[in-house]
Formats: structure tokens, C-alpha cells, sequence
């Protein structure tokens, strides 16, 4: 279970990506942020953003027609 998890469902690119920057920055160093989306572009847009920003990308699944992306903040 992530420490902290944001909801992004129904939400169109940019705003998971922009939700999921927004939690990280309060978070603190080692927690994890469990991202829940919808949007399809969230597949590839969350992996590319967690290369760019150097927080990793713990795990990365699909349930229940819903991305989901555990990411901790480096």
C-alpha cells in the first residue's frame, strides 16, 4: 500500500502527470505515491516523467479498466 495515492481518474492529459508532480513535492524522501488514472496517455506519460525527474517507478498495473503507478519520491 503506497503511502500517499492520488486520484487522476477521468482526468485528461496533462492533469495525472501535473497531480502526481504536485504529490511528490510534498511528500518526503522514500515515500511512495500510488497514482490511480484512466486516461490512457498516463501509460506512457508517467513512465517518461519518472526518467525525467529521477523519482523511479516501483510498479505499474491495470485493474478494473484503471492505470494504476506506484512511484517514490527520490
Amino acid at each position: 500500500m503506497a503511502d500517499i495515492i492520488v486520484d487522476a481518474r477521468n482526468l485528461q492529459c496533462p492533469m495525472p502527470v501535473l497531480k502526481l508532480s504536485q504529490a511528490v513535492n510534498g511528500a518526503a524522501a522514500g515515500q511512495t505515491i500510488e497514482l490511480v488514472a484512466t486516461d490512457r496517455g498516463a501509460l506512457s506519460d508517467i513512465p517518461a516523467w519518472s526518467k525525467d525527474t529521477g523519482n523511479p517507478l516501483k510498479e505499474q498495473f491495470e485493474q478494473d479498466s484503471e492505470y494504476h503507478f506506484v512511484v517514490e519520491k527520490a
